[in-house]
């Protein structure tokens, strides 16, 4: 240990020295009430000595940084780098220079001078891009690349470039916007390396992981963090995949890492890194990827029936609030609950019904409503799945078979066969003070009514309080949800809009 003196400046005494020989007389001499002269103190600061490390911590450290080395040369040649152009066609306005050029500024003058113009042209922009891919595939000379559809789904041109600096042309294979993955190939009889696929379903919250990919153009990039949260979800209106959850990760991900590897500390991948959310474009430590998991079946339903296949159930599910679960018995704070059954869909073959909680399908728990459609987009058309479902209050299991998610133009035709068509929900002291109603008004509202349903086109609103159906007084949500699945066809609902009741029919056909 060693000490290290520091002494206060001297510049202030000095100066009252002289102004005291300059003010009091001769040197040394002082008045009464002089203060007397302040003396120079001095501060001891303790400074450690750095201490070597010990060869037991050296060799943890040098053990840490080989495994990251060992990993980092695993999954950077499976890493590649992807040049996409994309074609653009914009219209360009046409400007008549053999007419009246004024024309262009303040519109057609003089009819008769006019030189007929020609119709509007379109001109055609190259748009270059850059992002990365993941060669998950060989299959004799045809090398299969994962990356996302925002890179690649679009491009006339692609052009690949391996860690090695070997480049082919490539091209587009197929793509899953849904969940914003594309798969591209090129061909060669050269070896090439192949990643190693993980399983994303074991990745937990404090895992290391380690992104790889072409951020900003700096090829093969290797940026080392954890994983921050698994599960998350894309906000409503967000321009990337909603059919899929993502991984977060601290590890840097910049604009140029889309479509490469998010991997752990084995070299496997777990990911495919996708997006950032950034008000500067830029990382701020919250990056997200797909998990491998969620692009297998993408991968292989691309390259076997150039496609990709969706599992439809036919619901319309959403969570269910506190006073929904407490009025049906549900003890569970998991699961999707349905509020509309498309009749004919595999669900109301199955006979699951509007009102029931599911929990479960197959192996795999359901969290929420978007964990239920997630798992039932992965499952594959006219595969018998279980599905366990609560109503009011019991456990029971269901086989469903799965059909192919309709496409969206159908989607019209889907809703008019929505049933019930709308959702209920209990009428709340809240509910009911804001909106002004009085005790004896009922127990049951009109929460959402579904667009395109028969309810939307008997008129039932959001807001009509539900009074009776068929005759019989309904008094809770159970009992609405126990009246709407009865075996018959015709409903009369009775509701009160606004203080008046009337009757609204219903006819329930498959």
């Amino acid at each position: 240990m060693r000490q290290r003196i520091l002494q206060k400046s001297f510049t202030p005494i000095l100066f009252l020295l002289l102004l005291s020989l300059f003010s009091c007389g001769p040197a040394g001499s002082q008045t009464a009430d002089a203060q007397p002269q302040r003396q120079t103190q001095t501060q001891t600061v303790q400074v450690q000595e750095a201490t070597p490390l010990t060869k037991t911590e050296l060799g943890t450290l040098e053990t840490y940084q080989t495994a990251l080395r060992k990993v980092a040369q695993k999954v950077l040649p499976v890493v590649v780098e992807i040049d996409v152009v994309e074609v653009v066609k914009q219209p360009v306005p046409v400007f008549d220079f053999f007419g009246n050029p004024f024309e262009f500024f303040f519109g057609p003058q003089d009819r008769d001078r006019r030189v007929p113009r020609t119709q509007p042209q379109e001109r055609e922009f190259r748009k270059q891009g850059l992002g990365s891919g993941v060669i998950i595939r060989k299959d004799g000379k045809t090398v299969y690349v994962l990356t996302n559809n925002h890179v690649a789904g679009n491009a006339s041109e692609i052009k690949v470039t391996l860690y090695d600096g070997r480049q082919f042309d490539a091209k587009l294979v197929g793509t899953d916007a849904r969940k914003d993955l594309a798969l591209i190939s090129f061909e060669t009889n050269e070896t090439v390396p192949v990643a190693e696929l993980g399983d994303s379903d074991k990745v937990q919250v404090g895992d290391f992981a380690i992104a790889v990919g072409n951020p900003l153009g700096f090829e093969s990039t290797v940026t080392f963090g954890i994983v921050s949260a698994v599960g998350r979800r894309a906000k409503p209106g967000m321009d990337v995949g909603n059919f899929t959850d993502f991984i977060q990760t601290d590890a840097a991900i910049n604009p140029g890492n889309s479509g490469g590897a998010l991997a752990n500390i084995y070299g496997q991948v777990i990911g495919i890194n996708t997006w950032i959310a950034s008000q500067s474009g830029g990382s701020i430590g919250l990056g997200f990827a797909i998990p491998i998991n969620n692009a297998k079946k993408a991968i292989e339903d691309i390259i076997t029936k150039g496609s990709v296949e969706y599992g439809w159930l036919g619901v319309n599910s959403g969570d269910p609030s506190k006073e929904l679960r407490d009025s049906l018995g549900i003890r569970t704070s998991n699961g999707a609950f349905v509020f509309d059954v498309f009749l004919g869909s595999p669900a109301d073959k199955a006979g699951i019904q509007p009102g029931d909680l599911i929990v479960r399908v197959g192996p795999s728990e359901v969290k929420n409503s978007n964990d239920l459609v997630r798992l039932v987009g992965n499952l594959s058309p006219g595969k018998v799945t279980e599905f366990q479902i609560v109503r009011f209050g019991e456990t029971r299991t269901v086989s469903v078979r799965m059909e192919a998610r309709k496409a969206e133009s159908e989607l019209e035709k889907v809703a008019r066969k929505a049933w019930p068509g709308f959702s209920a929900v209990e009428l709340t002291e809240r509910i009911r003070k804001n909106l002004n109603l009085s005790a004896d008004a009922g127990r049951v509202i009109v929460g959402n009514v579904t667009s395109g349903s028969p309810a939307e086109s008997a008129g039932l609103r959001t807001g009509d309080i539900i009074r009776e159906i068929n005759g019989k007084k309904i008094n809770s949500v159970a009992d609405f949800y126990r009246e709407i699945n009865t075996n018959q066809k015709e409903f009369m609902i009775r509701v009160n809009r606004s203080g008046n009741d009337f009757l609204i029919g219903l006819v329930k056909e498959r």
